[in-house]
């Protein structure tokens, strides 16, 4: 059975980092995209970062670039999302998607998602 499962979300002050992963299981990551979005109370599901499994090339929307670094793991069938110089606007669900192509920040794209993993950022 396909799934995507993320995990490392918590609380963490303004200025800190952390790290979520996206696990695969029931296929291998590698002939896919995956993409990481955030959804905020009361606001649309975004796309933020996505990553071509196979070579490596990833994307960035402005809102997170310079702070946000996406990678992968093939041997662990694993995508990370390193997340530093975090803000309280980055307060969100986020959830990491599979999809088949290079458009891999369009939710509507996506073929199949986690369930999502809970970020606040507040002092």
């Amino acid at each position: 059975q396909l799934q995507l499962v993320e995990s490392g979300g918590g609380l963490v002050q303004p200025g800190g980092s952390l790290r979520l992963s996206c696990a695969a299981s029931g296929f291998t990551l590698d002939r896919y995209y995956i993409g990481w979005f955030r959804q905020a109370p009361g606001k649309e599901r975004e796309g933020i970062s996505c990553i071509n499994v196979i070579s490596g090339s990833s994307v960035y929307t402005d809102s997170v670039k310079g702070r946000f670094t996406i990678s992968r793991d093939n041997a662990k069938n694993t995508v990370y999302l390193q997340m530093n110089s975090l803000k309280p606007e980055d307060t969100a669900v986020y959830f990491c998607a599979l999809g088949a192509d290079s458009r891999c920040l369009l939710r509507n794209n996506m073929n199949y998602w986690g369930k999502g993993t809970l970020v606040t950022v507040s002092s």
